[in-house]
């Protein structure tokens, strides 16, 4: 199996110098950028298998929000890692809202990133592994193809990232039982700080009304979690 493919965008040398060695010791093949305009002209050839950036790059503060928005718009699926000095709730919410898969920040150590990392991999092939014919889960005008991780809605195909994807899968799979967050959580393989698993709900919600004005499938159940409503 071809090694999977690391791309990190940090303006730091020595920081960005020492996640890359550790990563290339983990087994993967990792490149490094210092600007979001390196990293792009690097991109328009091919994507990586993952991407970590930080947030501010350079003179720009905001520079790995805009990267973030740029390579989501190329690919839905891409998994997408903050790795940032920057600890604030603002700042999470903000780097989920832009469809990051996790949010991560730079006092975590390198076993735990490498561990994070390779949670993020496991989930693009977990669910094949569990569902041998990869027949398409389909609910109403709902369909998932975990082989292929793409999601329609009356045959619209629906824009979802990794993350995303598995959150939905897990909803779906008990169409009006009640999921708690930790219960997503745990069943979609995502391994973020629970309050951000709301942050995921509003974005997966907002892809299906933009298709559907009507779309009311995904209900909040105060105090509880949430359940996919047929």
């Amino acid at each position: 199996m071809a090694k999977r493919e690391i791309a990190i965008i940090e303006d730091e040398q020595m920081i960005r110098d020492n996640y890359i060695d550790y990563l290339t010791r983990q087994g993967y093949t990792v490149s490094g950028f210092s600007t979001q305009q390196q990293a792009l002209a690097i991109f328009d050839q091919a994507l990586p298998d993952l991407v970590i950036l930080d947030i501010g790059l350079g003179d720009d503060v905001d520079a790995g929000f805009e990267l973030c928005r740029e390579l989501r718009n190329r690919s839905a699926t891409l998994p997408i890692i903050f790795l940032t000095a920057r600890d604030s709730d603002f700042d999470s919410v903000a780097g989920l809202r832009l469809g990051a898969d996790d949010y991560l920040t730079k006092e975590i150590s390198l076993p735990h990133l490498a561990a994070r990392i390779a949670a993020l991999f496991r989930r693009v092939t977990a669910m094949q592994q569990e569902q041998p014919d990869n027949s398409p889960l389909i609910i109403g005008d709902l369909r998932l193809d975990s082989d292929r991780l793409t999601a329609h809605w009356q045959d619209t195909p629906v824009p979802l990232t990794v993350t995303e994807f598995w959150m939905l899968h897990a909803l779906v799979r008990h169409p009006g039982h009640v999921r708690s967050r930790e219960q997503l959580m745990d069943e979609a393989r995502i391994y973020v700080d629970v309050t951000s698993i709301s942050t995921h709900i509003k974005r997966i919600r907002r892809k299906f009304l933009d298709l559907d004005a009507r779309f009311k499938h995904i209900e909040s159940v105060y105090g509880a979690g949430y359940r996919w409503q047929h």
